[in-house]
This record gives C-alpha cells, structure tokens and sequence, in this order.
C-alpha cells in the first residue's frame, strides 16, 4: 500500500493540498484569495517535481489500477505546466469581479483528475480521474456567474459532458462485458484473439466518448461555445491543460488496452483526424471572435496529432506527445496575447477587429502573436513545422501515405484564417490600439513562449529523446 500510495504522490499532494485550501478558504473568505493562489502554484510545482523524481520510482500500483511511468510522467509535466500558467494569469483577469478563492482550489481539483487519466491502467480509474477533471470544469466553465455567457457556456459543457461521459460508461460496460476485465493489460489479450461483434461495439463507444474529451469532429460542437464563454483563463486550461490530458489518455487506451485491435480503432481515428482538420479550418474562417477562432484552431490541430495516433506504432505514440508539447507552448503564448487585449478603459477585447493596425501601435505584441499564428500554421523555420512534420513522418513511416498526402493538403485551408489575423495586424487600419501598462509577467511570459517557438530546434534532439522514451513505456 506504502509503494502504490508514494506512486500516486503527485495527485496526492494536489488533492490534500486542494481539500486544505478550500478549508482555509471557508475560514478565511475573500482576504485569502491571493494566498490561495500562490499555494495553488507551489503545490503545482511540488507535484511536477516528484513527477521528475518519483520517491517510489516508476511502477504499477493498487493491484494494476495505476500506472506510473515516462509516459505519463512527460504528459504530467505539461499539465502542470499549462495549469500554473493559468492560475498565474487569472488574478488580473478577474480583477474586476474580484477572484475568489475557489478558483485556484477547482483547477487543483481538475489537474488531479487529469494526472489520474494519463496514469489509468484500468477502465475504472479512467472514469474516476475524467470525472474528477469533469466536474470541476463545469464549474469553472460557468465561475463568471453574472456573465450571461459564462453561464450559458458551463451549461453546455455539463450537458453535452454528461452525455459523452454516458456514451463512454456505456462502451466501457460493453467492453467489460465482453472481455470479462476492465484492465487495460486483460482487455488486450482478449482482443489478441480477434474482435467479436461486442467487443467491436464497445471499442467504438469508448473511442466516441474519448473523441468528445479531445473535441475531435464530430463530438467538437461544444468547443467554440465553451472557449468563448468561459473566462479567458479557464479556456487556456481546457486548451491546453485538459487537451494535453485528454490526448494522452486516448492514446495510452489505444497502445495499451487496444493496440492489437488496431486495424479496427485506425479507420476511426483517421476519419476523426481528417474530419477535424477539414471542419476546425473552415469554420475558423468566418469567425470574428478571436478566442473562436482559437477554438476552432484547437480542433483542427487534434486532427494533425491523430495522425500521428493512427500510425499505432512506438513512433506514432512519441510523435504525438511531441505536437502535444509543441502545441501547448504555442496555444498559451497565443491566449496570453489575447489577455492583453483591453480597450483604453481596461476591458477585455475579444474581436479580430480590433486587432486591425496593431503593429503600428503596439509592435511587440503584433511580432508575438504573428510568431504564434505562423507556428500554429506550421511554416518554416518556427517550432510548430517540426510539430506536423513529426506526425506526418510517423504516418509515411506506418504505411499512410496518403493520410499524410491528404493532411500536408488539408493544413493549407487552416494556414487562410491563421493569416488573415497577420494581414489584420499588419495592414489594416488602426482600431484605437490596445490600453498601456500592461502586465510584467504576461509580457515576460510571452516573450519566453516566442523565443522557444522561434529558436526551438536545438531542443529537438531533447525532445526526441523524451517523447521516444515516453512512447516505449506504453508497449
């Protein structure tokens, strides 16, 4: 019990940390906020460091419910990092409503639950860890109480989240059913001597309800309307934090637990990573709402990342994680551009309009969200080409050429909306230009995310070495 507890240590020290928050919280009301956050962030940063170091060493605990290795160790690590992004950022943005002390304690809650995800070796601890994550979203969705947006949105998030998380219940019952374990290691001897009709039932029920996590077409429908009502941190979490979780949930399902019925989840993931990138481009390109826009973004790029799952090999796997950790530098660099955005009065932007002749009056915030937006396109030399360059050589490597012809095709219809926020920037008229004064540690922020993406080549060979090692963990 000792080892399997000192393996689950990270969510450990979030959860008693969030539980004891919250206690200070009630005692302490309002006046405690500000400490609340900065503890929320150091037990962030406590829980990463033991995820580097783990006391117990690498292993599986609770008689194979979790699992504890590279795999989940490197997805934990950029979910910590993105979650004490988002907690760091979010006192200004509330500043107006005042934050309260419940936020911090609700994304402790949601990143614990996504650290179970990733660690799940079992079906049952799958569910325990998404719900967790789940239902501290929905809340968070919703934090902006008077906002009729906010409200709206955490109520979409909970009705469609309810009904993907009973899609995946039900597939997850199915697959039991027919296999008889809900253990990832059962459920792939059993699929070694060939599909039954409900066991194929099952598999795809559970790919249904993962696809909805990662909002892969066509379960995508609640992301524009999510991103765009929650307040502006907690989209940055669900963008990059919960993404980042819920892909490597999906692809550890699919090594693990399904690896040797590959040939039936492929067609699946193939048809969801191409329906992804066609329809999160063309709907990106009539929006006027940036952080739409960057819903849709989303979208499309998980399709570029399930191309790299499709491959189902060792490479497939490493290529993925390495466009996951790619992708979430340039996602936060691009939501912490869009924090900055504030008329004169110190409202929140959030209109592509009002971009228009930024450069002109506040250059360095033009370069960096043109930096993020070409990186996001995938053009040379910046970071976010080695990115797709990584999934579309696993996908050649595997066989899928022309999954990968068809998705270098397909990424020309996303690289239109990425540029006509360039063109809007650099030469359209001037709005009125965003307000001054801005934050010290938004900028600081910033400028870093800009740099990796920028120069980030020489950290590939590092990067390579961590994502292969990660992917090794998983066969």
């Amino acid at each position: 019990m000792t080892a399997s507890l000192l393996l689950t240590l990270p969510e450990l020290i979030l959860s008693v940390g969030a539980i004891i928050l919250m206690l200070v919280s009630a005692w302490g009301s309002e006046r405690t906020t500000s400490l609340i956050s900065i503890a929320a962030v150091t037990l962030v940063v406590a829980a990463g460091a033991v995820t580097v170091c783990p006391p117990g060493g690498y292993g599986i605990g609770f008689d194979g419910l979790y699992r504890a290795d590279a795999f989940s160790a490197f997805a934990k690590l950029l979910i910590y990092l993105a979650t004490a992004v988002s907690l760091i950022i979010a006192p200004r943005f509330f500043e107006g409503d005042k934050l309260k002390p419940e936020y911090p304690v609700l994304v402790l809650l949601a990143t614990a639950g996504a650290g179970m995800m990733v660690s799940a070796s079992d079906l049952i601890t799958l569910y325990v860890g998404l719900e967790l994550q789940s239902l501290a979203s929905y809340v968070l969705a919703s934090f902006m109480r008077r906002d009729t947006r906010s409200a709206e949105a955490g109520l979409k998030y909970f009705v469609l989240g309810a009904l993907a998380s009973g899609i995946l219940l039900y597939g997850m019952s199915l697959t039991y059913g027919f296999t008889g374990t809900t253990g990832y290691a059962g459920i792939a001897k059993a699929f070694e001597a060939g599909l039954t009709t409900g066991q194929l039932f099952g598999l795809v029920f559970v790919f249904a309800g993962l696809a909805f996590k990662i909002a892969a077409v066509p379960f995508h429908m609640w992301t524009p309307d999510v991103y765009e009502g929650a307040p502006t941190p907690v989209t940055t979490l669900f963008a990059t934090a919960q993404k980042v979780a819920a892909t490597a949930l999906l692809v550890r399902v699919a090594m693990e637990a399904m690896g040797s019925a590959a040939d039936a989840w492929r067609q699946i993931v193939i048809f969801a990573a191409l329906a992804s990138i066609v329809l999160g481009a063309a709907g990106a390109i009539g929006q006027s709402n940036i952080k739409r826009l960057l819903a849709y973004s989303s979208i499309n790029n998980i399709g570029f990342a399930l191309i790299g799952l499709a491959a189902g090999t060792e490479a497939g796997a490493a290529s993925v994680m390495t466009y996951m950790a790619i992708y979430i530098v340039m996602t936060l660099g691009s939501f912490l551009c869009v924090l900055q955005m504030r008329d004169t009065d110190g409202r929140q932007v959030e209109t592509i309009a009002s971009l228009s002749g930024l450069s002109r009056t506040n250059s360095w915030l033009a370069a960096a969200l043109a930096i993020f937006m070409f990186s996001l396109a995938g053009i040379p030399p910046l970071f976010g080409f080695w990115a797709k360059f990584a999934v579309f050589s696993a996908a050649v490597d595997a066989g899928l050429i022309v999954l990968a012809v068809i998705g270098i095709a397909a990424s020309v219809i996303g690289a239109f909306y990425y540029l006509k926020i360039i063109k809007t920037m650099y030469f359209d008229e001037p709005a009125g230009g965003f307000a001054r004064g801005q934050s010290m540690i938004e900028s600081g922020l910033i400028a870093v995310a800009a740099i990796i993406i920028t120069l980030g080549y020489p950290l590939i060979p590092w990067l390579d070495a961590v994502t292969n090692t990660a992917a090794k963990a998983l066969f």
